[in-house]
């Protein structure tokens, strides 16, 4: 019985994952893995999708098979004479929320999308220590006592011995039928990341954008944690100057003020410097605005950082520009004037609406640094 549970389960999931997979693009585009996601799983709205049960009622309500009925009648009462200009009072269609640990989701992003692994960059020099449990000792605490090799051992030894009864099977195992789990200790070096997102936040982008970000950010953030032992997150907004915040104030920041890029450039700059050094970890900047800065000194100006000081440090660098009704558009065509077919570093995209965002996802990561 519980083995058919666990088919039926696994058969369920095997569902679930076939429909995500088949809707991915839908969810990324509405957004609707977000809006529950929790330490390390996240809701996912899929309508009819169930696991078929038996309800079991009385005895005195009847069932199919019972009572008055002729031959061809139906089942269940028929929505054939309902009238469709009349309010109904029947239930509709459920829609079942299927909790999916993030690290499954990533999988599955991966596949669909054909994202490579990422190979960091260099040798960390990070290294853990961790115990794992692959091996079986003759000695050891009661704690670890392994169950099923010990009554393994009982049934060889009574085998052997001739005393063993399959009619009526009976193990009792001795001191030297038992057998412990056992570890062994091992290091293994960990590749650790940090990904710094930045984001024009002036007067030119508004909420439609930042959603955008929001939406790209979260699906950037679950491919990289499948990818590293350990992931942090900082974020920098900008208008004519830069500030790093915290995530909740870099997703709903109200946008004014003009746009001086080179702050956020400056900033992020500054972050690595001071914290992360490139040798043992992999960093990655995320750029997102909507290609409109003060004025053509600056962006040559951040053009220069970015070819002699910033990409030198990092794995990738990548700038996704966020259409708007109000932006000029022009920074995009700078940067791909300057790296494109050069450096392969700089990954540059157009967000023009969220139907692009699942194609810039696949830009930005589909290169495997």
């Amino acid at each position: 019985m519980v083995m058919k549970i666990e088919q039926d389960y696994n058969r369920f999931k095997q569902i679930v994952r076939g429909r995500l997979r088949k809707e991915l693009k839908k969810f990324i585009v509405n957004g609707e893995l977000i809006g529950k996601k929790g330490k390390d799983l996240v809701s996912i709205p899929l309508p009819q999708i169930d696991i078929p049960h038996f309800t079991f009622g009385s005895r005195q309500k009847g069932g199919v098979g019972q009572g008055d009925g002729k031959v061809g009648d139906p089942v269940s009462p028929s929505q054939e004479d309902a009238n469709p200009d009349q309010a109904g009072n029947a239930p509709g269609d459920h829609i079942l929320e299927v909790d999916i640990s993030l690290e499954e989701l990533a999988q599955i992003l991966g596949e669909e999308l054909a994202l490579p692994r990422i190979e960091p960059k260099g040798k960390s020099n990070i290294v853990s220590q961790r115990s794992k449990y692959s091996s079986i000792r003759r000695t050891g605490p009661d704690s670890l006592v392994h169950r099923k090799r010990t009554y393994k051992e009982a049934l060889k030894r009574q085998i052997i011995a001739g005393s063993y009864n399959p009619s009526s099977p009976v193990l009792y195992p001795y001191r030297e039928d038992r057998r412990y789990r056992s570890w062994k200790e091992e290091m293994k070096p960990e590749f650790n990341a940090v990904v710094i997102y930045m984001m024009d936040v002036s007067g030119s982008m508004g909420q439609d954008q930042k959603e955008i970000v929001r939406i790209e950010s979260f699906w950037i953030d679950t491919w990289l944690r499948s990818q590293y032992d350990g992931l942090e997150t900082r974020y920098i907004i900008h208008d004519a100057v830069a500030r790093e915040v915290d995530q909740e104030t870099f997703y709903h920041t109200r946008e004014s003020g003009g746009t001086i890029i080179s702050s956020a450039y400056k900033l992020c700059l500054k972050m690595i410097e001071e914290e992360y050094d490139p040798g043992q970890w992999n960093i990655y900047a995320f750029h997102f605005s909507d290609g409109d800065n003060w004025s053509g000194n600056d962006t040559q100006e951040c053009l220069n950082m970015l070819s002699s000081q910033m990409l030198d440090n990092l794995n990738l660098f990548c700038y996704g520009q966020v259409e708007s009704d109000y932006g000029s558009g022009q920074f995009i065509r700078d940067l791909n004037e300057r790296f494109e077919g050069k450096e392969e570093r700089v990954v540059t995209s157009r967000i023009e609406n969220k139907e692009k965002i699942f194609d810039s996802i696949k830009e930005f990561l589909g290169k495997g640094k």
